[in-house]
């Protein structure tokens, strides 16, 4: 539901989200109940649509956007009933977007490994985003959307631009809501992923229990570390084979913090293979000239999980990407 902030010039009413120029109104939008627990930046990006997420965040970091009369911060959890202050921003029109290109498309389209009533999978290639946000045109979920126009597509989670393999977009309100439930909890979905770490990972299992905390550097770079006032953070690595003095590991997370993979492989002294942010410079330049890796090796692999309270079981593969596997082959 959708009505005028008594405090600022009346709104159009209807929730439908709307592109708003300079000359628009502020609206105050009513959290539906079936959006609770949503966080304000991702329901900010629903309302806004093509907004990048870097505008989102400068109006959110600005106080022009309040919760309840009250300013509030990106990743603050909304609850049915809040109202959310939305002031005019100016979004490119329809028309001025540039269209993903059709060999992006044809390439989603390929990549595509499984998809049912309530979801699609996506094998997401290495240097495409998950979502478009500030320099970056077209994400995965802005191709998809232009790929299938008239569905409704939304992104249950996120992978690192360079991490390559599940992504998974939602094309239910219902199967979106029941699926970042589970993320949220602790064993709600279990993810597996493939990773070369540089050096001799020492067998069996190394869990790496290590909180995180995100700064940002100058530029406003994030930039993740190890640090005991960040978020827990909890890492299984284990030796699946050795190849040319390198490690290739299967990673389990049972946390999904961003970098946690690259920044607990940094931690425990074996980085992430290609990782040009957490890595091992030179490690990275004898890799590229011996075994042609010219991007990070990290692929997310397995995710599995249920629906519809356990009654419905999905266990999702992505296959390594042809590129991975020529460097293991060369590594031989």
């Amino acid at each position: 539901m959708t009505h005028s902030d008594p405090n600022d010039r009346p709104g159009r009413t209807g929730s439908a989200p709307r592109p708003a120029n300079e000359s628009g109104q502020v609206r105050t939008v009513r959290v539906p109940d079936d959006r609770a627990g949503q966080r304000l930046d991702n329901f900010l990006l629903g309302q806004l649509k093509g907004a990048p997420r870097s505008l989102v965040y400068k109006i959110v970091r600005s106080g022009q956007v309040r919760v309840n009369g009250g300013r509030a911060k990106a990743e603050r959890k909304l609850e049915g009933g809040d109202e959310v202050r939305i002031p005019p921003v100016r979004l490119a029109e329809a028309g001025e977007r540039p269209t993903p290109p059709k060999g992006l498309l044809d390439a989603l389209e390929a990549a595509i490994v499984f998809e049912d009533a309530r979801l699609l999978a996506l094998n997401k290639p290495s240097g495409l985003a998950s979502h478009g946000g500030s320099g970056i045109s077209h994400g995965a979920i802005e191709s998809l959307r232009a790929l299938r126009p008239g569905q409704s597509l939304e992104l249950v989670h996120r992978l690192d631009r360079d991490t390559s393999g599940l992504l998974i977009v939602a094309k239910k309100r219902s199967a979106l809501t029941e699926l970042q439930a589970l993320m949220r909890e602790e064993g709600g979905i279990s993810k597996r992923y493939l990773a070369l770490l540089t050096g001799r990972m020492p067998d069996g299992v190394m869990t790496v229990d290590a909180p995180l905390h995100i700064g940002l550097r100058q530029g406003g770079e994030r930039h993740v570390q190890v640090n005991a006032a960040g978020k827990p953070s909890l890492s299984h690595f284990k030796v699946l084979e050795r190849r040319g003095g390198q490690s290739y590991c299967e990673v389990r997370i049972e946390t999904g913090r961003t970098h946690q993979i690259r920044v607990h492989a940094q931690h425990i002294g074996h980085p992430v293979a290609g990782d040009d942010k957490y890595g091992e410079v030179d490690a990275n330049k004898r890799l590229r000239e011996q075994a042609g890796l010219k991007r990070l090796f990290l692929h997310a692999s397995t995710l599995e999980f249920a629906l519809n309270d356990g009654k419905t079981p999905y266990l999702l593969n992505a296959p390594l990407a042809p590129e991975l596997i020529d460097v293991l082959d060369r590594l031989a």
